[in-house]
């Protein structure tokens, strides 16, 4: 893979990688080591070098970074990974990132939120920010892309994950606002593509409307490629003021 190097054929691609370069597996590769969930997997992996190391020749392409951080088995720790995402991703890749790093326990809410505060260099208002607002009731990452567009448009009152309850009834939101009795819902097709969830979605769906709920639902491709139709839609179910700007989405 690189001079001195050798890889078998079915070695982490990353870890070759980082091993080829001399440096550990960081950013977008860790996430996926640790198991965080992504919106957009990366094309190449992500690699970082000590400062002052000078890039190799290898058979790899990958994406390089410089710094001194913490290891643990060839790959940042939990905290850095998130810290190194929020520090490139757009806002709505970094929230749902950071959603799924507190759903999974890699990291703590006040962990994350006491390193953002001390973090030094560049975007850290944005990783602050970002911090600020990630929440492990979050369940995927399509809801955290949904709440996402919700922050940058400054809709506020809808709560992760509400549960709407009587003795008769009970049911999880994605996102609910209950003083307006309106609920949204984020669906992905691999959850509500059989027969059987079909009945047991429209049972549900009748079972919120005769408790004086609405529910909006909104699909990967509303959520992703048309972001601005579904923020229109939530103002106006809302009786807010209509959408007055394009909002800047990154898929």
């Amino acid at each position: 893979m690189a001079k001195g190097v050798y890889a078998l054929p079915e070695a982490p691609h990353a870890l070759t990688a980082a091993r080829s370069h001399g440096g550990v597996v960081s950013h977008l590769s860790a996430a996926q080591h640790w198991g965080l969930e992504l919106i957009n997997v990366p094309t190449q992996p992500h690699v970082t070098l000590p400062p002052g190391r000078v890039r190799r020749r290898t058979g790899l392409p990958c994406i390089l970074h410089w710094a001194d951080v913490p290891v643990l088995d060839d790959v940042t720790t939990p905290l850095r990974t998130v810290l190194d995402c929020l520090r490139i991703l757009p806002f709505t890749d970094a929230l749902a990132l950071a959603d799924s790093a507190l759903r999974a326990g890699c990291v703590q809410q006040d962990e994350l939120l006491e390193a953002a505060r001390r973090l030094r260099g560049p975007h850290r208002g944005r990783i602050r920010r970002v911090a600020g607002f990630a929440d492990g009731r979050a369940e995927s990452v399509l809801e955290s892309a949904l709440r996402a567009l919700l922050i940058e448009r400054g809709v506020e009152g809808f709560v992760p994950q509400l549960l709407v309850q009587d003795s008769e009834f009970s049911a999880r939101l994605d996102l609910g606002n209950p003083l307006l009795c309106l609920g949204l819902e984020a669906d992905g097709f691999a959850y509500h593509g059989s027969r059987r969830a079909l009945v047991k979605d429209c049972r549900r769906h009748v079972n919120l409307a005769i408790r004086g709920w609405r529910v909006l639902r909104f699909s990967w491709e509303d959520i992703m490629y048309d972001p601005d139709w579904v923020v229109a839609a939530i103002e106006r179910a809302a009786g807010l003021p209509p959408l007055s700007k394009p909002l800047l989405h990154a898929a």
